[in-house]
């Protein structure tokens, strides 16, 4: 059993839960929860590591069995240890590091009947992971980031987006209102979402598919990017709020671009 917190495994596993740029240069990320590891694990991920608790083995026994099997490296840990390294107030007993996922060659090359999500330095990791949950749960055939936005492996995201981060494809594009630019040159229609005069998305028919691009929190999508689009839209609301919350406004967009 690991005790200390100064076992370079531990100090390891710290440093991916709390350091975007250590899980960038040790191209891995870390997940916790019997459930998300679990899950990992059944969509194809190969543990690096799996730490447990002797009461979470016992809790959760075919999902350690699952795991363990798995896992190129097993240790049992402490309760106390797993407190310290763990991000969330009550955490389950079980870590596990995996390899940051390349599903990037997928979507090198956009299908263009197909429906995409495409995201603007969006900021909260907790939009992140429910925008991720989302467009796994309504069959997006993937997601794009702009290069400013949070960390896609960070433990809020991975926690939010229930396992949605092992199996959608998803591309960082640097130049975000380039790369938005390019597919709409090749014929594809891109729709930038604005709480401002754009076309009511009620009245619009996806039938050819596009890219639905959703921004930043606070600000929205860039005036540059919405010009590199096809066409901007909007979500009717007949209440008093000004807008959305960008995870709820991207379920509702998401929604019509998909149904």
């Amino acid at each position: 059993m690991i005790t200390s917190k100064d076992n370079e495994l531990i100090k390891n596993v710290s440093k991916l839960m709390s350091s975007a740029k250590y899980r960038k240069e040790r191209e891995c990320f870390a997940a916790e929860g019997a459930r998300l590891c679990a899950d990992g694990v059944i969509s194809g991920a190969v543990p690096e590591l799996f730490l447990y608790t002797s009461s979470a083995k016992d809790k959760y026994i075919r999902e350690y069995e699952l795991i363990s099997s798995a896992a190129l490296k097993s240790a049992e840990i402490s309760e106390s240890l797993c407190r310290k390294i763990s991000d969330t107030s009550a955490p389950q007993g079980f870590v596990c590091v995996f390899k940051t996922l390349d599903k990037k060659s997928i979507l090198y090359t956009i299908n263009k009947q197909g429906r995409y999500a495409a995201l603007e330095n969006l900021q909260d990791p907790s939009n992140l992971g429910t925008i991720l949950r989302t467009a796994e749960a309504l069959g997006a055939d993937g997601v794009i980031l702009s290069g400013d936005c949070c960390d896609i492996y960070s433990p809020k995201v991975v926690r939010g987006s229930m396992g949605a981060v092992f199996r959608v494809p998803v591309i960082t594009a640097q130049d975000f209102t380039a790369y938005i630019g390019r597919l709409t040159r090749e014929g594809i229609d891109t729709y930038a979402s604005t709480p401002h005069e754009a076309e009511d998305i009620s009245g619009i028919s996806f039938e050819n598919g596009g890219v639905m691009l959703i921004g930043n929190e606070g600000n929205g999508l860039r005036p540059e990017t919405i010009a590199a689009c096809s066409k901007s839209v909007r979500i009717n609301m007949k209440g008093r709020a000004e807008s959305l919350n960008a995870a709820a406004a991207a379920a509702i967009l998401l929604y019509k671009l998909l149904e």
